[in-house]
């Protein structure tokens, strides 16, 4: 009679062990249908990439993009997820740039069909000296759409839709049609929140016509783009190695949630 009491408390022992993991995992699951985010990057692979493989590498768990002497670049090189054209969407991860580094996340673009792995449209600025970092530059087309600290919105466009006619309207490396509609900070203060050749987290959040981009959790920069001709509502995600001297990007924990 004892053996079998036994035996039965054995195995209520592990009904309510499975009983308990099941209900944790129902959980984890559920917390991942609620926040939404799915992993682009498993960290071991470049599975859903495509870019160059001399510029780009899987290391320790992190997506590197590196420039050596013997390997510079003459037009910049992209890494492009294709997993789809996001929308709208939440963009997250951790970067670390070396101090000569330059490099950005591009959203919404078009990828050029004559130059290897270029991409054209918004980018989320990053650089290893923290001059840029943060701020709203739109690759191979209307250059600087809002500095870092800058609220902006980009009225509608009615010049020439032609590749010379968006240039003739860049002035000094920016757009002159921008319009500064609020300050978010000063650049230098903001500066002083972006940790230098170290993990820096960031953040996109990219719906309608708002771009916000955000590093370490403070928003560095926030366009509302009303140009319907050059602004685009979908296209490739990707990341950048800059044309420059030799320097080195690493990317981890990438996380998208479409909107």
């Amino acid at each position: 009679m004892l053996k079998k009491r036994n035996l039965n408390f054995i195995q209520l022992g592990l009904l309510l062990a499975v009983m308990s993991t099941a209900s944790i995992n129902t959980s984890c699951v559920a917390q991942k249908k609620k926040d939404g985010f799915v992993q682009i990057f498993d960290g071991k692979t470049l599975k859903g990439w495509d870019g160059d493989p001399t510029y780009w590498r899987v290391e320790n768990g992190n997506l590197v993009g590196e420039i050596t002497p013997a390997t510079l670049l003459k037009t910049n090189s992209f890494i492009i997820w294709r997993g789809g054209e996001p929308g709208d969407f939440e963009f997250k991860g951790e970067f670390n740039i070396t101090e000569a580094g330059n490099s950005g996340i591009n959203y919404r673009s078009d990828q050029l069909p004559d130059v290897p792995f270029a991409l054209r449209g918004y980018q989320a600025d990053i650089d290893g000296k923290n001059r840029y970092t943060g701020q709203n530059y739109e690759e191979r087309k209307r250059t600087t759409l809002a500095y870092r600290g800058q609220k902006t919105t980009i009225p509608p466009y009615t010049g020439p839709a032609t590749p010379e006619g968006v240039r003739a309207n860049v002035k000094s490396n920016a757009w002159s049609g921008l319009t500064v509609t609020g300050s978010l900070g000063s650049s230098d203060s903001l500066k002083t929140l972006i940790k230098s050749e170290d993990w820096n987290t960031f953040r996109l959040v990219i719906k309608g016509n708002r771009l916000q981009h955000y590093i370490n959790d403070v928003l560095m920069s926030d366009v509302t783009d009303e140009d319907t001709v050059n602004g685009k509502s979908k296209g490739l995600l990707g990341v950048q190695v800059h044309v420059g001297p030799p320097m080195k990007v690493q990317y981890r924990n990438l996380m998208l949630k479409q909107l």
